[in-house]
């Protein structure tokens, strides 16, 4: 057996190494290396007491959940912040109330028919509650908009003529006017049910001179000299009148992009005396297309959007983005009779799939 010497180098004063320290003074050889090898695992520092162990542990977790908790209160506050300034930024930029082509005002809001809560804190809520439900993902832009996020120049809408009331869906391609190519389908297949939409006018029509009551399924007047007869109202469906234009309700059946799943979802026929006059006014969200179908376009009759000014012909569509502001007007003489034209409610083309979805579920008519 190999032995060890002592630090001054004499081998006599060397000792026995057993029961030494491990690195101490002694002799050991080969036969010694299994204890040595279990010494060296032995840890440094003694474990902790158990209980204490327990105890910074539960303080641990405690502060991981006050931070959590901590943090979900910050988001929850911002976001109710934001939605504050939105809402009295569309009380100051919204536009005039009015009148429009398709529904009647509510109260509370800016005109449009069912244009979905007012308030923007459940408008937040119920955006949250389809996040929980199904996933954020692909809903900034709805996000931004449920926040009232701003527009170009810091307010919705370009240089203000663009001014929806209750939904500003940001990043938008922005024109008072639609191509046609943007709903090829929609379009085609409206213009092709021109000759049976026009028939259930004629069953559904009367002399809108306002001395007889009104017939079943017209409502009151928007304004002097502006009818209309409504498939959809507010997401909607209309089950009388749509029995009595089973045409119309057929084309409305077989678009693709028809907004008739949430508020903001409108159809029917839309009828403007001679004389009649719908003042400026701007629509609740750029996330639709209005379409216009001519039905019956007497002389003098005129749309303005956006300051361009546009006209109807029978039996084609105009695709109009009535967020910007727009006027309706019918110049023409008592003998030229009234305008008539079918207004559907699409979707804008850029909008998503999902971010269609998500608006459904938050702005989906009340039960």
């Amino acid at each position: 057996m190999w032995r060890g010497n002592s630090p001054g180098g004499n081998p006599g004063a060397a000792t026995e190494g057993t029961g030494g320290e491990l690195g101490g003074q002694g002799n050991w050889g080969l036969e010694d290396a299994p204890g040595l090898l279990v010494r060296a695992s032995l840890p440094i520092m003694p474990a902790w007491p158990s209980p204490l162990a327990s105890s910074a542990l539960t303080l641990l977790l405690g502060a991981l959940t006050s931070l959590f908790l901590w943090y979900c209160y910050r988001l929850g506050s911002q976001d109710m912040q934001a939605l504050g300034a939105g809402s009295r930024a569309g009380s100051v930029s919204g536009g005039p109330r009015g009148c429009s082509e398709t529904g009647r005002p509510s109260p509370g809001s800016s005109g449009e028919p069912g244009e979905g809560p007012r308030a923007e804190g459940l408008v937040s809520r119920r955006l949250r509650a389809y996040a929980r439900r199904y996933s954020w993902a692909g809903m900034g832009r709805v996000r931004r908009a449920v926040q009232g996020g701003p527009g170009p120049g810091g307010g919705p809408g370009v240089l203000g003529i663009q001014r929806p009331g209750l939904l500003f869906l940001p990043d938008l391609p922005s024109a008072p006017f639609v191509p046609r190519d943007a709903q090829r389908h929609d379009v085609e297949l409206l213009e092709s049910s021109f000759p049976a939409i026009l028939r259930d006018f004629g069953a559904v029509s009367w002399d809108f001179s306002g001395t007889t009551p009104l017939p079943r399924g017209w409502s009151p007047p928007l304004a002097p000299g502006c009818y209309q007869l409504l498939l959809y109202q507010a997401g909607r469906c209309q089950p009388s009148n749509c029995r009595r234009c089973p045409g119309a309700y057929r084309a409305l059946r077989g678009l693709r992009s028809f907004m008739s799943a949430n508020t903001f979802g409108n159809a029917g026929f839309s009828v403007l005396l001679p004389g009649a006059r719908l003042e400026g006014r701007c629509g609740p969200t750029n996330a639709r297309v209005r379409c216009h179908l001519g039905l019956k376009i007497p002389p003098g009759c005129e749309l303005v959007v956006g300051g361009e000014p546009q006209c109807w012909a029978e039996g084609h569509c105009l695709l109009v983005d009535d967020s910007f502001l727009h006027t309706v007007a019918h110049n023409g003489s008592p003998e030229d009779g009234p305008r008539v034209v079918f207004i559907v409610d699409l979707w804008h083309p850029n909008v998503a799939g999902a971010e269609r979805q998500a608006l459904d579920f938050v702005f989906a008519p009340d039960p």
